[in-house]
């Protein structure tokens, strides 16, 4: 049977993301244009490069080659009108539609995206992507690359709440007859053990 193999990456950092905010189409916070084709020899045969549609993103892709594929389910969640908000600032002005927000998966206070939404439209793209052998490398966004370990790990939406998303992080999916989250060696050296 052949192997579907996905590599999501988070974009690299925004301003967004350094003050806390929600996403904006920002563009990165480091020098990227300096930086391009720099994680391109990153894997022995060079994979399908995908991505959302926003400018974080075609920069990070940068890194990696110059031919992102747009591919629509990739793009960021929809937070609607609180687009560049702060949590903070949510809490202090509408406190009971965050907690709203917070609490059921199904609602959107925001006018964007539920959480289900985000998690179905992920879900139907990896389903399709499974039958498509090959390795694919997505650049794409913490809510989306969330919605993606929520459909292989079959966790309800709720627990996108929990899970941490860095900058430049990559997470490995594999499709062999059924979805599988592979973790890697970074390659670090480990730490001594405690004594």
């Amino acid at each position: 049977m052949s192997v579907t193999r996905l590599t999501l990456i988070c974009h690299a950092r925004t301003v967004a993301q350094k003050r806390a905010r929600l996403p904006l189409d920002e563009p990165l916070e480091m020098d990227w244009q300096a930086a391009r084709g720099s994680r391109a020899g990153a894997f022995k045969r060079a994979p399908q490069l995908l991505g959302g549609g926003e400018t974080r993103v075609r920069q990070t892709g940068a890194l990696f080659g110059n031919d992102l594929q747009h591919v629509p389910a990739l793009d960021d969640y929809d937070f609607g009108r609180w687009h560049g908000l702060s949590i903070d600032h949510l809490q202090q002005h509408e406190p009971l539609a965050l907690q709203a927000w917070l609490d059921d998966p199904h609602s959107a206070p925001h006018g964007g995206e539920s959480l289900v939404q985000l998690c179905q439209r992920v879900g139907r793209w990896l389903d399709d992507l499974s039958s498509c052998p090959g390795h694919y490398l997505a650049v794409t966004h913490p809510w989306v690359i969330r919605a993606a370990m929520i459909h292989v790990l079959q966790c309800p939406p709720t627990a996108l709440h929990i899970i941490d998303v860095e900058p430049l992080s990559a997470t490995e999916l594999r499709f062999n007859g059924r979805w599988r989250l592979r973790l890697m060696d970074s390659g670090a050296p480990l730490e001594e053990p405690l004594a």
